[in-house]
């Protein structure tokens, strides 16, 4: 038995029957510096116990059988952060995929990473790059991490790559629809969050995914995130499981 099942009770184990699970779910994960706050703790001991947080959570979904699970790791705008804190969140990052793996061995993982990735520092990049192509054959849960994430400039980048083709004669105007402009966005082959769920009690988006959450149903929890477990996981999903998705329509 590895390291994170073990991490699993007995009384946890018993994975119940849900309705239906969502087969792409995003997660804001708010809430790390609360967290530390709360117990005297610098705010960086609070991003280190959300960091192995999200390694529970990833087994957990890949057991229920979750297909996509997305995570707002790190936005556009949290660089305004510290500089302290923010070293300390790309420290995180870089040891969260070194051992990921390692640490998540036989959960069959495929790891993407979407965003700016050229902000990053050179050898986060590097790492990027490794463990995608080193999990890539896997067919299991998709793992993406949203890192240097903004929707809005996500949403840009595809108006300039849609604008770049147009000029080049590549594409007419007549021919840009949905598809062509979800073609163009950091996404591209990832099917929409069916359900989006953010912790700590905050209720907003946040710049996160927008285009994909149009017709996401939403899930809050006043739980901050590294005290979020399975538990929280299963209500959420069967919550989205008695709601009527019409999109628009009469069902």
């Amino acid at each position: 038995m590895g390291f994170f099942d073990r991490l699993f009770t007995k009384k946890n184990e018993k994975i119940k029957e849900f309705k239906v699970v969502p087969n792409h779910i995003a997660i804001i994960p708010d809430g790390n510096g609360r967290w530390a706050k709360k117990r005297g703790l610098p705010r960086n001991m609070g991003h280190r116990e959300g960091s192995m947080n999200i390694k529970k959570i990833v087994i957990f979904c890949s057991k229920i059988k979750v297909k996509y699970l997305t995570f707002y790791a790190f936005s556009t705008e949290n660089w305004k952060r510290p500089q302290s804190e923010v070293d300390a969140l790309m420290k995180l990052l870089m040891e969260f995929l070194r051992n990921a793996e390692k640490e998540l061995e036989g959960s069959n993982v495929k790891i993407k990473v979407i965003g700016d990735l050229t902000a990053l520092p050179e050898e986060l990049q590097k790492e990027i790059a490794r463990v995608e192509k080193f999990t890539s054959s896997n067919d299991g849960l998709h793992l993406i991490i949203a890192l240097n994430y903004g929707s809005r400039l996500e949403m840009l980048h595809a108006v300039k790559e849609i604008s770049k083709k147009v000029k080049e004669n590549k594409l007419s105007i007549n021919d840009i629809d949905e598809k062509q402009f979800e073609s163009c966005l950091y996404t591209a082959g990832i099917p929409d969050p069916d359900l989006l769920i953010r912790t700590s009690g905050e209720q907003r988006i946040s710049n996160y995914l927008l285009w994909q959450c149009a017709y996401s149903e939403l899930w809050f929890t006043d739980a901050l995130w590294p005290d979020v477990n399975e538990s929280h996981i299963s209500e959420a999903i069967r919550d989205y499981g008695k709601r009527s998705r019409r999109y628009g329509g009469l069902g």
